[in-house]
């Protein structure tokens, strides 16, 4: 699931997903969460089959989930931890892909021409890469060359299936599949990523408190022993998370994240958390 973020880590698109969430109140172990369509399939469908449509005829791939600063900061993580560029990723609730692109596109890029070499940052993400030039004229893009996106709708797998083929990629997995009923075939990754698909099941007005439990034991199940969980919310705080992932895993580290005062009382935008399977 990739909503529409109008700034970074979440803007107006978080405030909405957060429903009357635990940061302010109640706690979402109970009913903290008052519930929402934006909970549901039906909801979603309904966005991407909009979305899908505005990229075919004007060509937008839609907003980013929590924003393009989302997407830096776990992208560089994964640089400052060396993690290999064959190592399988799971973006679970894809949505329009452009997470997958950045992955692939943005986590190395070669440039060459003449015989020159420099470092340079991407327009897009700020994120510093190594420029290579020869006489060649051609460009080549190298990043996560194993990466599967899966999301439970058919338009946002179609959505972010035609963004892709439109950056002129072809070594990204995309998949039909609702992550709290898995297929048997999905399983073995070294690296599962979230950016809010866990705040939308806990706002499913059926019986959230389950989903999420059930949520747990398919990370549980696709991700490998000492794989990472990389997780960005809204909705929940660090403490909260902690809790809710207490059984299996253990936190690895907690990534920076915007700060804000309200009150006197300091707190974050968003959490952003990383847990390894134990």
């Amino acid at each position: 699931m990739s909503g529409s973020a109008d700034d970074d880590d979440g803007g107006a698109g978080a405030a909405a997903l957060s429903g009357g969430g635990s940061p302010g109140g109640g706690s979402p172990g109970g009913d903290g969460f008052v519930p929402s369509a934006l909970g549901t399939r039906e909801h979603w469908d309904a966005v991407y089959e909009r979305e899908l449509q505005t990229f075919q005829e004007y060509g937008d791939t839609g907003e980013i989930w929590f924003g393009e600063e989302s997407m830096t900061r776990l992208i560089r993580w994964m640089q400052k931890h060396k993690i290999p560029l064959d190592t399988s990723v799971l973006d679970i609730g894809t949505g329009n892909g452009v997470f997958l692109v950045e992955l692939v596109a943005q986590t190395l890029e070669i440039c060459m021409y003449k015989r020159k070499m420099s470092f340079c940052t991407s327009s897009r993400t700020k994120i510093p890469f190594l420029r290579v030039s020869c006489e060649s004229f051609s460009n080549a893009k190298f990043g996560f060359s194993n990466i599967t996106g899966i999301d439970y709708s058919p338009s946002a797998i179609q959505l972010s299936g035609s963004i892709i083929e439109k950056e002129g990629l072809s070594n990204i997995k995309l998949k039909v599949e609702d992550f709290l009923n898995p297929s048997t075939k999905l399983s073995g990754f070294h690296i599962c990523i979230d950016k809010g698909t866990f705040d939308a099941i806990s706002l499913n007005p059926d019986n959230a408190v389950e989903k999420r439990k059930q949520y747990v034991k398919s990370l549980s199940r696709v991700l490998k022993v000492k794989g990472f969980f990389l997780i960005t919310s809204c909705n929940w705080t660090k403490e909260e998370l902690l809790n809710e992932f207490s059984e299996g895993f253990e936190l690895f580290e907690e990534l920076p994240t915007p700060k804000f005062s309200f009150g006197g009382r300091p707190g974050n935008s968003v959490a952003a958390l990383v847990f390894q399977k134990t």
